[in-house]
């Protein structure tokens, strides 16, 4: 068993509570973690792994569908979409950060963590 990552994935949303956060948008960063449930071969052959571009189609296929109020909901749904490009997947952990939070205060992001 092995772990494949994707760090700091970027895309622009229209996802959130506010009515304005629907039409303006946000910017979203994304990291994922993909935990396999076999062993890797050795051999040099993509068919002996997962790739890492279905991962990321998934996640892109999800972002860019979504109206979601939550980001819980975005995370829930690209952990379904993730492991749904293969059996051979045991986990996915999705980091899902919304830089653009519209309250009054200073820091980076909001961000919500799920695995599954």
């Amino acid at each position: 068993m092995y772990k494949i990552k994707l760090n700091n994935i970027k895309f622009r949303a229209h996802i959130g509570v506010l009515p304005e956060e629907k039409v303006l948008g946000q910017n979203l960063e994304i990291d994922l973690i993909v935990e396999t449930n076999f062993d890797f071969s050795g051999k040099d052959e993509l068919d002996e792994t997962l790739s890492y571009v279905d991962f990321y189609e998934a996640t892109k296929a999800v972002i860019e569908s979504s109206k979601a109020d939550l980001i819980e909901h975005v995370a829930f749904e690209i952990i379904q979409a993730v492991k749904a490009t293969s059996e051979r997947i045991s986990t996915v952990e999705v980091h899902l950060r919304k830089l653009a939070v519209p309250i009054e205060g200073i820091f980076d992001s909001a961000e919500i963590e799920m695995r599954g």
